[in-house]
């Protein structure tokens, strides 16, 4: 979404005249999930995808003629033979798309304030009516992550019913629809620090970043640890593990990774962090050598319950053997712990009935 924001504050302050389109409900099978956005150009050019296709195309063209007539609406596909024709595949589902020109200072006030809250990567969440019984149907209202009210496309207050089942970022709550209203959120980044720059370190920091993960890669070795080795890293931190483990900020939302390059770091790594009660860690290695680096860790006085909750070997059970395929299975299941494990009761008990969000399996 960055991106598409990105480029319609550029065409609007170049004098061009653009269209912002928005998934924002569906039902069964469709190519994109609510959340997805698409910039259409006068010329038709466009800036993020709907998933290509028939569905696509027809978007782009109502967006042009919305363009003309500067209204905004919220329209509705249904993906049959319609939109399957030319490539044999049929979806089966619906989608809900707002397509609204952006030409109105207020609507380009709205965009550039979500762009704002989308760089802190704090999260933040949309809240767009779809009922007109509730207010005019595509009205959008911006709230930042403690689910404070901060603005609408239009000016107006939020109704009562959207603030109050507003759900909440900490839950990562998926996108649903609830009494007349889409709740779009867009997730807070996890920060996750990354103990060793060799060649897995740097593989994994590559594929956590495009998971939306905030990584800071940490090693003794100056030559690895640097921007130019691993240019997806948010941070370095060059230095003894001993030195620098102890003073960085790690609090019961970060996520470790323990990837160094020999069991001897690893185990100083585990020691320093494991006290500080992170929301998820992880090391690799065999099971006879975590084996004897938990031995010696309750020797010195870690507590055996806290070593419980180490994840080790880290990795889901894929086959992995080359680097690739070990990042693949580390990142997979910082994935999977983010969207399904952690508080997944709370997301349960809060999750409305009538609500379109999916649960992990």
């Amino acid at each position: 979404m960055r991106n598409v924001l990105e480029a319609i504050i550029a065409a609007r302050e170049s004098g061009k005249d653009v269209v912002f389109t928005s998934l924002i409900e569906t039902r069964g099978s469709t190519p994109q999930k609510p959340g997805a956005t698409m910039l259409v150009y006068e010329d038709g050019s466009q800036v993020g995808t709907l998933g290509g296709g028939c569905v696509e195309a027809e978007v782009k063209r109502q967006a042009l003629e919305n363009l003309a007539t500067r209204t905004s609406e919220v329209v509705s596909f249904q993906l049959n033979h319609d939109y399957g024709w030319d490539d044999g595949l049929i979806c089966g589902g619906r989608m809900k798309m707002l397509i609204s020109p952006v030409a109105a200072q207020t609507n380009l006030k709205y965009l550039q304030t979500t762009l704002e809250l989308l760089q802190t990567g704090k999260g933040l969440t949309e809240a767009v009516l779809l009922d007109d019984s509730i207010g005019i149907t595509g009205t959008q209202f911006l709230f930042d992550h403690n689910e404070t009210f901060v603005t609408s496309s239009t000016g107006e207050t939020p109704p009562r019913l959207v603030t109050e089942n507003l759900p909440p970022l900490k839950l990562r709550p998926r996108p649903s629809v609830f009494k007349g209203v889409s709740y779009l959120p867009r997730l807070p980044l996890i920060k996750l620090i990354v103990v060793g720059a060799g060649h897995i370190g740097r593989q994994l920091t590559t594929y956590a970043t495009d998971a939306d993960f905030e990584v800071t890669v940490v090693d003794d070795r100056e030559i690895y640890c640097n921007q130019e080795n691993i240019p997806t890293a948010k941070n370095w931190v060059v230095g003894e593990f001993d030195e620098v483990l102890p003073n960085l900020k790690i609090d019961e939302q970060t996520y470790c990774v323990i990837v160094t390059r020999g069991h001897n770091h690893d185990e100083e790594a585990l020691f320093h962090i494991i006290k500080r009660n992170p929301k998820f860690v992880g090391m690799i290695g065999s099971k006879r050598k975590i084996k004897l680096i938990f031995d010696d860790l309750i020797r010195n006085g870690i507590d055996a319950e806290l070593l419980d909750r180490v994840r080790a070997p880290i990795g889901l059970e894929i086959g992995s053997q080359t680097v690739p395929e070990i990042a693949i299975s580390i990142a997979a299941q910082l994935i999977q712990h983010r969207n399904c494990e952690s508080n997944s009761a709370l997301r349960k008990k809060n999750t409305p009935a009538d609500s379109t969000s999916e649960a992990c399996d």
